[in-house]
């Protein structure tokens, strides 16, 4: 155990990169936890709300993330000082993207339907950087063996023609294959040849004549949502809890 902590964490320089993951994680994890409680009315917790202005936790996340991110530039990847700036910084990280949401909206939607675009995020990016902590590197340019190394040519080759299938990933509407595709190209790849989603700016392109296509993306996109949101609704509801329920209006009298 100690040998493969050595070999794959610490000789590497992946400890801090591991340390600010944790962070950001268990930040999530106890900032969730405070919210929920004080949603609840539960606890001692409060929200802060100094001269009757609500100070979002995004706030303090800016500043440690500032000072974590110069901190860690500036020790680099080993020693000490590396360490405690990565845990600094992942603090901040989660702080600011548990509200994620409010920064997209420029408005307070942490309890609301937008707000589930916060729990999205974390978890995206808890699971990019546990995939690079497990040795995928951007691009993929990990894949590439120690004599095509040399060959800068067929690197930059490979990193360009990722890059193409992302922006076609991206294009096609499918943002999330999008983003682990530029860590894992397989799935860049299957997003870039599948078809678009119905209202994305592929298939407003190059469906607009093909009626065929532009149903069976129509039909597709509904069967992944119908299989899919229950699911990930129930998953994300269970990781930032579920938002408010907006009441419906009134019927109107006859």
């Amino acid at each position: 155990m100690g040998h493969w902590w050595h070999t794959n964490i610490t000789e590497p320089g992946k400890l801090p990169l591991l340390l600010a993951l944790s962070a950001f994680v268990l930040t999530f994890a106890v900032t969730r936890t405070i919210t929920r409680m004080i949603r609840a009315g539960k606890g001692p917790f409060r929200n802060i709300t100094p001269g009757g202005v609500h100070i979002h936790h995004v706030v303090p996340g800016v500043v440690l993330s500032v000072v974590g991110g110069f901190g860690a530039v500036a020790s680099g990847r080993h020693g000490v000082t590396a360490g405690v700036f990565a845990v600094i910084f992942g603090v901040g990280a989660g702080l600011v993207l548990d509200e994620f949401a409010l920064i997209l909206h420029l408005d307070d939607v942490y309890w609301t339907e937008e707000g589930r675009r916060s729990v999205e995020v974390v978890v995206l990016t808890a699971s990019l950087v546990l995939l690079v902590l497990a040795g995928f590197s951007p691009l993929g340019v990990d894949d590439v063996s120690g004599d095509e190394q040399q060959s800068r040519l067929s690197v930059i080759l490979s990193v360009v023609i990722n890059f193409c299938f992302v922006l076609i990933a991206l294009f096609k509407g499918k943002a999330r294959m999008a983003v682990v595709g530029t860590l894992v190209p397989f799935i860049a790849l299957i997003g870039a040849i599948r078809l678009a989603r119905p209202t994305s700016l592929w298939a407003r392109r190059f469906y607009r004549g093909r009626h065929r296509a532009r149903s069976r993306a129509v039909l597709r996109a509904y069967h992944h949502d119908v299989r899919w949101v229950g699911p990930r609704r129930r998953f994300q509801d269970l990781i930032g809890g579920a938002p408010d329920r907006v009441p419906l209006p009134p019927a109107p009298r006859s």
